[in-house]
């Protein structure tokens, strides 16, 4: 470790966001170019700096900063160049000069007490004279924060939050309630808070950490999808998670209700109300009897249970019936057959007159029972009758097939709602309650990925007596995020539902097609490899199932598909073991983008990223910015917001900048810091629930062994209908009979059903 003193003589680069800079710090006259999280400094500042040299291939030696502190300026020299450097705006160079050389080494000592002085210099006002002093007081305060935050461990970027949040107050809330960071700052959450608790004295047993325990812990459920939990469940659950009896968990329910933070509802009330989904605990499995006794609670955070709620409402008044003769709507219906050559079922009939009669209907439907002729009749149909139709899917990939099969253009949900990034976490959408969408027919498609924040955000911005007509098919795995939305609209039977599953003649040929209906019913799946579309290559050893994968990958499916090596997809059930995602990608990567001179990459969290790769955003964010560039480089369109399960591929990484720049889906560019890698995964594999709303020319699924619960018909069934041209399961036909026989899907704890009835 080496340690620099000296002046702040230029700052090259600085990141406002997270403080990342590039300086030049001037040393007895020798310049050192020092990289890192420079917080609050400015040009002109005296720093003492810690760190380690290192070599960047373009711009030679630098010093990388571990830590570092600004020094007040200790001679006239140097109070001079900190004032006349920028630091404080409104101060030049010659007005500095004016002031030093008016109060000499006192020069700081009257800023800070006696401020009103600075008057007596010419050219500064009484009002000037005290906005320097705020600031010379403000960059004090910060310096002051972050020595005193950073004694608990606290990192600079998350010191310079804190202190923009809190100002002088964040340290009585730290002394008295640091939980109170998890509920404030974005990308803290309980266990960093609880963290610096601990460090700071806080005791375990402290009604601050219950609280903040138990909504954490209803936070997490909500990562499995759950929109509330039993009682018994979230006692224990907070219980392990804090270290703490269940009396003193249980004794805050009742006070965080009446705070709002809570809500509570018996079992009753719920009517037990839980539905399928991929993951989550099996533990408290519903009890019919709950039904009918008052026994047993379910407790929500409150922003769900009002979520859920609202949108039974807002479904309900949507769910309006229009009076048009039936005699009407099959003489158009035989219209439209006859101008497109489209010739539809009994269902599908009874799906478009659904539509056309009322204002909420859903259709549901595996692969290959018309979904989309019936999709195209609808819309053609309103088309007729000279209404605005907006199509919409939850996904970019979704949107984009959607668009090829109907010939109309379709959006992601995100785009129609015009999504805007807004500050620190504060991101919403253009179109709500106040400014409803302009149209008379809305199609949603994929509407099993939909999850109940999305919906509640949709419906807002739904005016009564628009059409929604809602498309998805029902034995899919549920939602990434919370709820269980399309479940729960049709098992609560309060709208109309038409369940298309006809298996039409040109589906029939394909067995992808065919095997996923009998892996749906239950049937044994022919494995004997007759099939041009669907086969099944029997390995019962890891390695060599992942040898299997990777020269399909690379020799045997792009030319039989007729696509690159990139566009075919390995799904599989689990992100651990010896065929999880986590192998999976670190292996895939080093055959299908090995490293090379002149690519760049970079380590971040135990991944290496590189020039090249194949990666997807996990979690939702709404700030990223997005642009399309022309071929000459120019932005010809913009936005924000990049979500959980968009795949793209990494086509630079900037060493001195620290970025890395993703093209995704449209031609989308995105810049990330690196500190934001931890956003992106490599996706050459992807779980089997992140495949969702996507299709590909081919997949190839390995398969071994897994846990009972996650491996069943239901992520089977979703992991085939991914395909278009081919499925390709490596692994141990006995388990993948065992997947078509289990029906043992998790649970997911939701009161969407309950609301509606």
């Amino acid at each position: 470790m080496e340690t620099l003193t000296g002046y702040v003589e230029h700052i090259v680069f600085q990141n406002t966001e997270n403080g990342y800079t590039v300086l030049n710090l001037s040393c007895e006259g020798e310049e050192i170019t020092c990289v890192g999280m420079f917080h609050g400094v400015s040009e002109g500042e005296f720093l003492e700096v810690t760190g380690e040299y290192a070599t960047h291939p373009s711009y030679g030696q630098q010093l990388k900063m571990s830590s570092f502190q600004i020094k007040p300026p200790e001679d006239v020299d140097a109070m001079e160049r900190y004032l006349g450097s920028g630091a404080v705006k409104g101060i030049g160079a010659a007005l500095a000069a004016r002031i030093v050389r008016k109060f000499k080494e006192d020069t700081f000592r009257i800023i800070e007490e006696e401020p009103e002085r600075l008057a007596e210099v010419k050219g500064i006002s009484q009002r000037k004279a005290m906005e320097i002093a705020e600031q010379v007081e403000g960059k004090r305060e910060l310096r002051q924060a972050m020595i005193f935050l950073q004694q608990y461990g606290i990192s600079q970027t998350l010191a310079a939050k804190i202190h923009k949040t809190y100002g002088q107050e964040l340290y009585g809330i730290l002394r008295e309630n640091p939980y109170r960071l998890a509920d404030d700052i974005r990308g803290v959450g309980f266990r960093i808070a609880d963290e610096i608790a601990s460090r700071i004295g806080i005791h375990t047993d402290s009604d601050f950490r219950i609280r903040s325990g138990i909504l954490y812990t209803l936070m997490q459920s909500a990562q499995e999808g759950h929109t509330c939990l039993p009682a018994e469940l979230l006692t224990q659950r907070a219980g392990e998670l804090l270290g703490v009896d269940a009396e003193h968990i249980e004794k805050h329910y009742m006070n965080l209700a009446i705070d709002k933070k809570l809500v509570i509802k018996s079992a009753s009330q719920m009517a037990c109300r839980q539905t399928a989904a991929f993951s989550g605990e099996t533990e408290h499995p519903c009890n019919p009897e709950d039904e009918t006794t008052e026994e047993g609670q379910y407790i929500y955070a409150s922003s769900y249970y009002y979520m859920e709620a609202n949108t039974a409402a807002m479904l309900k008044q949507l769910d309006l019936s229009y009076d048009v003769p039936e005699l009407e709507i099959r003489e158009r219906i035989r219209r439209i057959e006859q101008d497109t050559g489209m010739e539809l079922d009994e269902l599908q009939a009874e799906a478009v007159k659904e539509a056309v009669t009322n204002g909420l209907m859903v259709i549901t439907g595996g692969p290959g029972t018309g979904k989309t002729t019936t999709i195209n009749t609808i819309i053609r149909y309103f088309e007729l009758e000279g209404m605005d139709i907006f199509l919409a899917a939850p996904t970019g990939r979704a949107a984009k097939r959607m668009s090829e099969t109907t010939g109309f253009e379709a959006r992601t949900i995100h785009r129609m709602l015009e999504l805007n990034g807004g500050m620190e976490g504060n991101a919403g959408f253009e179109r709500n309650e106040q400014n409803p969408l302009e149209t008379d027919v809305i199609i949603i498609d994929e509407m099993s990925m939909v999850d109940i924040s999305l919906m509640y955000a949709l419906l807002k911005a739904v005016a009564a007596g628009t059409r929604l007509i809602l498309v998805g098919d029902v034995n899919q795995l549920p939602s990434v995020g919370p709820g269980s939305v399309l479940k729960d609209m049709i098992e609560s039977g309060q709208f109309h539902v038409v369940r298309l599953n006809k298996i039409f003649r040109q589906a029939a040929q394909s067995d992808i097609i065919v095997n996923a209906h009998k892996i749906n019913r239950g049937e044994e799946v022919l494995l004997d490899n007759k099939s041009m579309d669907f086969f099944f290559l029997k390995r019962f050893d890891a390695n060599v199932i992942i040898s299997v994968v990777i020269q399909l990958i690379q020799q045997k499916l792009p030319k039989f598909v007729d696509a690159e090596p990139f566009d075919i997809q390995v799904l599989t059930p689990m992100r651990k073991g010896l065929l999880g995602v986590e192998r999976l990608n670190g292996i895939l990567q080093q055959y299908l983008n090995p490293p090379e001179h002149g690519k760049a990459e970079r380590e971040h969290g135990g991944i290496t990223f590189r020039e090249g790769d194949k990666v997807m955003q996990i979690k939702n964010n709404y700030q990223l910015e997005w642009e399309i560039r022309s071929k000459y480089g120019l932005a010809i369109d913009k936005g924000t917001g990049i979500f959980n399960g968009d795949t793209g591929i990494i086509r630079s990484i900037s060493l001195y900048q620290e970025t890395v720049t993703v093209e995704f889906d449209e031609g989308r560019m995105v810049e990330y810091s690196f500190k934001q890698l931890d956003e992106l995964e490599l996706a050459y594999a992807i779980t089997i629930h992140k495949s969702q709303g996507s299709e590909y020319p081919a997949v190839v699924i390995p398969l071994l062994t897994g846990p009972r619960m996650l491996m069943n018909r239901n992520l089977l069934y979703t992991a085939v209908t991914r395909a278009k041209k081919c499925v390709t399961i490596v692994g141990n036909d006995l388990t993948f009979q065992e997947m078509i026989a289990n029906v043992s899907e998790q649970k997911r704890y939701t009161g969407l059903k309950a609301r509606l009835e």
